[in-house]
This record gives structure tokens, sequence and C-alpha cells, in this order.
């Protein structure tokens, strides 16, 4: 079992050492870019929500 756990960390360690890791500058463009479209999202999904609620109530009270 022992054997077995070094022998994967070892594995993992290899495989670790082969990815490229982003730069500072890609890592902090791609997370203004989804909290952009985050942002976008949430807007266009509360301006839906408000007119949906709004034809219901008339639908409702008239």
């Amino acid at each position: 079992m022992l054997a077995k756990s070094k022998e994967f960390l070892s594995g993992v360690k290899a495989e670790v050492k082969k990815v490229t890791w982003p730069s500072r500058k890609e890592s902090v463009g791609g997370t203004m870019v989804v909290l952009v479209v985050v942002a976008f999202i949430g807007l266009f999904l509360w301006i839906v929500d408000t007119i949906l609620s709004k034809i219901v109530e008339g639908m409702l009270s008239g």
C-alpha cells in the first residue's frame, strides 16, 4: 500500500512538472473575462425576471 502511494505521488509530481502554468497577466485577464460575463448574465437574468414578474402580477391582479 505504501509503495503504491509513493509511486502514485511520484507520478503526480512528474505530471505537474509537465504543466504549462499561465502567467499572472493571463490569470488576471481570464478572471476579468469571467467576472464581466457573470455580471452581464446576472443583469440579463434580473431584467428578464423583473419583466416576467410584472407580466404575472398583471395577469393575477387584472
